[in-house]
């Protein structure tokens, strides 16, 4: 006779109950709004930074440098302090970032793979704004009231540089949104696929094994 797993000094007895399952996980409630939210708010920084590219830097280099340093210092100055910028500008980051652990620690590999993807892309951007536009533009701010300015070489910087990396951040937003898309895309798919959970049952009755009578 075959040797009882449970009972190893005796056969096995086909009234043994088998080891419960492992509990299927649950499927976090938390993880479709973040990406949601990292998806609406990574568009809008993208939309932002295209509009500067496609009408607003355009537009400003048919005027004179005299505009050109007064509409900037308006721009710049209106968006730091507006605290809805600043919330969609920290958001996008931190929703992608919490969207891509949650998903990883749920087992969603591929979903969490494209929502880092996304996030170190936006990273970069907000890297070249640190460590570019903003310098430039306190510099703009340095000049004061353009009415008053005599030296105007820094709209040559401005054009050349901060155009080019606002180029580079509309690009970089772009493809983390399309990651985002995806990701929402995978994570849709991986939560329909899971397992929903079952209640609790109760546990089989329990036989005593078979004893082999000895003679």
């Amino acid at each position: 006779m075959a040797a009882n797993p449970y009972h190893p000094y005796g056969p096995a007895n086909p009234y043994t109950p088998a080891p419960p399952p492992r509990p299927a996980r649950r499927p976090s409630r938390t993880t479709g709004p973040l990406l949601v939210t990292s998806t609406v708010t990574m568009g809008l920084m993208a939309g932002l930074f295209f509009t500067f590219d496609v009408s607003i830097m355009p537009g400003l280099a048919r005027t004179d440098d005299r505009v050109y340093v007064e509409a900037m210092q308006n721009f710049n100055q209106l968006i730091d302090n507006s605290g809805l910028f600043a919330l969609v500008f920290i958001a996008a980051f931190i929703a992608t970032t919490t969207a891509a652990v949650l998903d990883f620690r749920r087992g969603h590999r591929s979903p969490a793979l494209w929502a880092a993807i996304a996030a170190s892309l936006y990273l970069v951007a907000l890297l070249i704004t640190f460590s570019v536009n903003i310098p430039l533009n306190m510099e703009l701010a340095q000049l004061g009231d353009p009415a008053k300015a005599t030296d105007f070489a820094l709209v040559d910087k401005f054009k050349g540089i901060w155009e080019t990396t606002n180029i580079m951040r509309t690009l970089l937003c772009v493809s983390a949104l399309g990651c985002l898309a995806h990701c929402l895309k995978l994570h849709g798919r991986a939560t329909a696929g899971a397992p929903a959970p079952t209640a609790p049952q109760a546990p089989p009755p329990h036989f005593p094994p078979y004893a082999p009578r000895t003679r």
